[in-house]
């Protein structure tokens, strides 16, 4: 029996080791690879792999989070339910964090300024809905009445809109690979919706900076036939019904009054920075 107690002491030892050793690797990778990085500055194909490569490997347990944690209990309240953030690490080159989303929790459309952005799914299932600017088009001022009004007493307020291309609109379930977005393309803005409880590990790079103008803007999205597109000949396919479908109008908003992301202490294996 206590050689049986032996081993089983070495197993837990070489079991945190290998929880610890995932986190810290993810760091130390995201400190090379980010090095020569800075706003804009997409890290090379090497560094991209090397990333995904470690989060792909990783799961809750790398973490310490799981679907029983009393973040995801669902309160009956107003607006959005609570999401919790958990904090990794972070400094001027990138951040490392965790998304804890309650069922029909939602992130609203957000954008990344400059960012590249590495999001994995650690349990759940969640719906990602993504788009990228599109260069091409101007963007568009129209007047539109506000229909919380009756008819005669309707204002017309100035709506200033930004035409966009529909990247992701899927469901993804974990275990699932990491999903990247890069300052131009792969969705840089993106919703997400959680079906059910559901934790996701972000690494910005860079991260969110107010006074480098890196600020975390959110958008409403108008229907693609809501405002002109003046020559829409200008955009890829013929079909004017799949335009309706991939294309759609964002406006910048203010953060919406019933979001709700708090912080929470990260308990999970610490990470050494240097």
């Amino acid at each position: 029996m206590g050689m049986e107690k032996m081993a089983g002491e070495r197993k837990k030892r070489r079991t945190r080791h290998k929880r610890v050793a995932a986190v810290q690797k993810l760091y130390d990778a995201c400190r090379d690879v980010f090095a020569n990085c800075g706003p804009g500055v997409v890290p090379d194909a090497q560094g991209i792999e090397r990333l995904k490569d470690i989060l792909n490997g990783m799961t809750e347990h790398d973490v310490g989070v799981r679907p029983n944690m009393p973040f995801f209990k669902v309160k009956e309240t107003e607006g959005f339910p609570k999401i919790t953030y958990l904090h990794l690490s972070e400094c001027d080159k990138f951040s490392i964090g965790i998304f804890l989303l309650p069922p029909t929790g939602v992130l609203p459309l957000h954008n990344h300024p400059q960012m590249t952005v590495f999001s994995k799914l650690l349990f759940g299932t969640m719906h990602i809905k993504a788009y990228d600017w599109v260069d091409n088009i101007a963007s568009s001022s129209a007047p539109k009445s506000d229909s919380s009004e009756c008819e005669e007493t309707a204002e017309e307020k100035t709506v200033s809109v930004r035409l966009a291309k529909l990247k992701v609109n899927s469901d993804f379930t974990a275990p699932c690979n990491t999903s990247i977005l890069y300052p131009t393309d792969g969705g840089n803005m993106h919703c997400f919706t959680a079906i059910t409880s559901c934790a996701v590990l972000d690494v910005l790079g860079p991260p969110y900076c107010d006074a480098e103008g890196r600020h975390c803007q959110y958008y409403r999205t108008h229907p693609f036939t809501s405002f002109s597109a003046g020559d829409n000949k200008q955009l890829p396919g013929d079909d004017e019904k799949a335009k309706e479908l991939d294309y759609a109008w964002l406006e910048e908003i203010d953060k919406p009054a019933g979001l709700s992301v708090v912080g929470a202490p990260y308990n999970g294996p610490r990470i050494v920075e240097k």
